[in-house]
């Protein structure tokens, strides 16, 4: 049976806004992630997990239960905001596997403005977005994202909730002895500003300590983020996504690290 090449993560991943993309229909081949399989060698199938909107929690949860199939040479992960939230909800058709909804703060009527200001420039997304509206109505997630975002949701919160789940990806994967690579879209999975995350109690601490950095890939920094490194340098963006030329150059900066972790294994 074929080896697979797994990646993780979000719409960075996936691949929106790309050249190929394709209204979201399948995953990018022109994605960091892809690129980087291609280098590496495509004789192993490429498994893109990653999905647009999903947290760290659901990229987890989704890689886990790829390499719970067996057959994996290697996975790559890119890591996302903290804000998301991937929760089992009461079973319904529209949800992934009829139970898993990812939640964002976008979900929330409070945050229509920002997606309209960022989303206005093209109708199809937006069209896209009316739609998920329309069915997160039906399948109870609108109304718990509001509750969620009321009364419970705190960035102390989500980045134990991500760490957790890095961690317990990172052990899983040594014990399975898949050779990996994570790296992220932005440091605000770690820092709070100049502020870093680990520094809010022992509790953090410690589970920042569990986290093997030398498995990382990060973009400059204070660990800088795939988004933040594109900004920064000033790389054409679509809506919300760089665009292709980000991702090829991102690849060059990745090879170094990526063959010290995986491609000389």
């Amino acid at each position: 049976m074929t080896k697979k090449f797994i990646a993780g993560g979000c719409s960075f991943t996936y691949g929106h806004e790309l050249s190929d993309d394709q209204e979201g229909r399948e995953a990018s081949k022109k994605s960091w992630s892809a690129l980087l399989h291609q280098q590496y060698n495509t004789d192993i199938e490429y498994r893109s997990v990653a999905r647009g909107g999903i947290g760290n929690c659901a990229i987890a949860r989704k890689v886990f239960n790829e390499i719970s199939q067996g057959d994996v040479d290697c996975v790559v992960v890119m890591w996302t905001f903290l804000s998301r939230y991937d929760w089992a909800m009461k079973r319904h058709s529209s949800l992934e596997g009829s139970r898993w909804a990812s939640i964002s703060p976008w979900d929330t009527d409070k945050e229509q403005g920002r997606v309209f200001e960022q989303l206005n420039s093209d109708p199809a997304q937006m069209e896209i977005w009316s739609q998920r509206r329309e069915i997160a109505k039906h399948n109870g997630t609108s109304q718990f994202a509001e509750a969620i975002y009321r009364y419970a949701g705190n960035m102390y919160h989500e980045a134990y909730l991500s760490w957790k789940s890095i961690t317990w990806l990172q052990n899983i994967l040594e014990k399975k002895k898949i050779p990996f690579m994570f790296t992220l879209a932005d440091n605000s999975l770690f820092y709070d500003y100049e502020a870093h995350l680990k520094n809010l109690d022992s509790l953090m601490q410690s589970l920042h300590g569990e986290i093997d950095q030398s498995k990382w890939f990060s973009f400059g920094e204070r660990m800088m983020g795939f988004n933040q490194w594109a900004s920064l340098n000033n790389y054409e963006y679509a809506t919300t996504h760089p665009l292709d030329k980000a991702h090829e150059d991102a690849v060059k900066l990745m090879l170094p690290t990526f063959n010290k972790l995986i491609g000389d294994k």
